[in-house]
């Protein structure tokens, strides 16, 4: 503790010990181990102290939130003390290095460590350079690393470039933005948010992304991860007590991109820090991309503020794909196949048949060209049939929203217009709330995909029709058994 007369001699580490034994009385064990202890004396001079720490991360954080008390209570122990400077410290290894051209990746330490893990003196230790482990599509090697190293950036798929991406009226927002963003000097909207089911390209747009960075300005560092790998790699900081590292190999990178989000909704703690994450990289003017099955407004089980937050910047989502987009990507598809020697009418069977997702619509290609390979018989309608009974079975029971109109339209006695109508009288009102539900139940659309089917509608819309339809089907068992028909009809 200081005396009642402090000193005026130059600063000295014990002055320093004893300035940190106070602020851990003051601020708390979880708050000194997270952000002080792992300060260090470094050098003073003429009423200058000088401080030491691991990461930029750190320093920016020290000196919004603590340097101030710092400096009050060094002044205590020694008056001669004016200022306290706090500069960041990377001790040399001989794998030493911020992240570096190309990261696509997580630094790790000599030892194998994650970078910032504490050492045996409670101080954390170097960043040093990534591993190279996939190829980039210009033959160059991606920087990741491998799982052993606590890698946290998934490789990319040298597959899923801007030029392998087939666009359509369906995406053709989704890849705009995707392209923009790619190409700006600057952060055009923070973040950009992907979105759209299954199968239908928002991966793919994501790891073009990636790559035209990578390439387009190679000094850039980015991250790109699951939401669950980024859940994961959250609770692995916090088993080994390593959460400083965690923070900084997260908000010190140029680009952060998070697929599948949604699976951290209904993690409270892991989204409290991705919450920070995002807030401390867009204060840094770094650039975030998201992807999800839903919009923002649409996540169940995520805090209203994160909502707020990805729906900050550009929401962009892919619809399910047309005829004419399917049948290209088919056409593209067998270019790269070298399949050739699939008739047109098997590629417009197909196109024409399976229209749930671009992933599935892909594998019936492959399924197609593989089985002509092996058994060595020509493609033709009838093999394509047969190769894909299945998967054709499967997607004839697929009901569609305009299929749903119809039939609801008929059900209630209305023109199958006045589902696009802005008529709001109840006869016309409620069939189309009705209609709109058995689009949520039986269609894999999203919300927003839905409500543009009935002219235009917001999403808000839909989510109204829906609940109001559940509220009457819980209180009047005919109206529950219409509904419960024409579900059957339209199933069966």
């Amino acid at each position: 503790m200081s005396s009642s007369s402090p000193s005026v001699s130059a600063p000295t580490a014990a002055q320093w010990e004893r300035v940190l034994g106070r602020l851990r009385v003051e601020f708390g064990d979880a708050v000194f181990k997270s952000w002080l202890k792992p300060l260090t004396f470094a050098n003073a001079g003429e009423g200058e102290v000088i401080v030491s720490v691991p990461t930029r991360f750190m320093r920016d954080w020290v000196e919004r939130h603590y340097l101030e008390r710092i400096r009050a209570i060094w002044c205590e122990e020694n008056a001669g003390v004016r200022t306290v400077v706090v500069r960041v410290h990377r001790p040399a290894t001989p794998k030493a290095a911020a992240l570096g051209p190309n990261g696509l990746g997580v630094p790790q330490s000599s030892n194998g460590h994650a970078n910032g893990t504490a050492n045996g003196n409670g101080h954390a230790t170097s960043a040093p350079q990534f591993t190279p482990a996939a190829a980039a599509p210009n033959g160059a090697p991606a920087i990741t690393g491998g799982e052993d190293r606590a890698d946290i950036s998934a490789p990319l798929d040298p597959r899923f470039t801007f030029e392998n991406f087939v666009v359509g009226k369906s995406n053709e927002f989704a890849y705009a933005a995707a392209r923009r963003l790619a190409e700006a000097k600057t952060v055009p909207f923070n973040p950009l948010f992907l979105y759209g089911g299954v199968g239908l390209g928002k991966t793919h747009l994501m790891h073009a992304i990636a790559w035209a960075i990578r390439e387009r300005y190679p000094t850039k560092r980015v991250i790109y991860l699951s939401a669950e790998k980024f859940m994961y790699q959250f609770i692995r900081a916090l088993r080994f007590r390593d959460t400083m590292a965690f923070k900084e190999q997260f908000r010190s990178v140029d680009v952060l991109m998070i697929d599948d989000v949604q699976f951290i909704s209904g993690r409270d703690s892991t989204q409290e820090e991705f919450f920070h994450t995002f807030n401390a990289l867009v204060d840094q003017n770094k650039q975030i991309v998201i992807s999800a099955d839903k919009s923002p407004s649409d996540l169940e089980g995520m805090e209203d503020r994160m909502k707020s937050r990805l729906g900050w910047g550009l929401v962009a989502d892919i619809h399910q794909t047309d005829y004419e987009l399917r049948l290209s990507i088919l056409q593209s598809k067998g270019e790269k196949l070298g399949a050739g020697q699939v008739p047109p009418k098997v590629l417009e069977f197909l196109a024409h048949k399976i229209t749930s997702n671009v992933r599935e619509l892909e594998g019936a290609l492959n399924r197609v060209v593989a089985h002509a390979t092996l058994v060595g018989r020509e493609i033709s309608l009838e093999t394509a049939q047969d190769v894909l009974h299945d998967l054709l079975r499967a997607n004839d029971r697929r009901v569609t929203i305009e299929e749903i109109q119809k039939r609801v339209a008929e059900h209630f006695n209305i023109r199958i217009s006045d589902m696009s109508s802005a008529r709001r009288a109840r006869a016309v009102a409620r069939p189309r709330q009705v209609a709109m539900y058995l689009a949520k139940q039986l269609t894999s659309r999203s919300l927003p995909e839905i409500g543009r089917k009935f002219g235009g509608r917001d999403h808000t819309t839909v989510m109204h029709a829906v609940r109001k339809v559940e509220e009457l089907r819980a209180g009047d068992s005919s109206f529950s058994e219409d509904i419960d028909l024409l579900r059957r009809m339209l199933e069966s």
